[in-house]
């Protein structure tokens, strides 16, 4: 996900977005537990992405 098309997104959008991001991390957890998760990496590129939407988050609020 790109930083540009975070910013553009309004706060309330950003807040539904962050709660499946964090769902869809949940499920990718429990995968890798039962090993039915293959690219591990994508848990990697999700952290960032939620920490991408956070930090945007915070820096609208503080406007």
């Amino acid at each position: 996900m790109d930083i540009k098309e975070i910013r553009n997104k309004p706060l309330s959008e950003l807040n539904h977005l962050l709660g499946e991001l964090r769902k869809k991390m949940d499920d990718l957890k429990f995968k890798v537990y039962q090993n039915q998760l293959k690219n591990v990496r994508e848990i990697r590129i999700l952290k960032k992405d939620i920490a991408k939407i956070l930090t945007i988050i915070s820096e609208k609020n503080k406007e």
